[in-house]
């Protein structure tokens, strides 16, 4: 009985275990994306409005904020919610 009761525990921390690397993948796409998309709105800025204009600076700032996001979940393990009301 004590030998079931290991195995379903050991079952379930590795299924935890595996879990928690999926969704750590997750939202390392989910951020690269976002960078990605950021950095797609730049060119397109640069070149309808050139790379100096306000536009074009805006979305540098936003593919900047879009960076500092990813590196900052990669050094608290954050989920970041801010991503959810764009």
């Amino acid at each position: 009985m004590f030998r079931k009761a290991g195995a379903a525990i050991l079952l379930t921390l590795f299924l935890a275990l595996g879990m928690v690397q999926v969704q750590a993948r997750d939202r390392d796409d989910k951020c690269e994306q976002r960078v990605r998309k950021a950095e797609v709105s730049l060119q397109k800025a640069e070149r309808k409005h050139g790379a100096n204009s306000r536009q074009a600076q805006n979305r540098r700032r936003e593919l900047e904020e879009a960076r500092e996001r990813c590196r900052h979940r990669e050094h608290s393990g954050d989920r970041d919610h801010d991503h959810d009301r764009r």
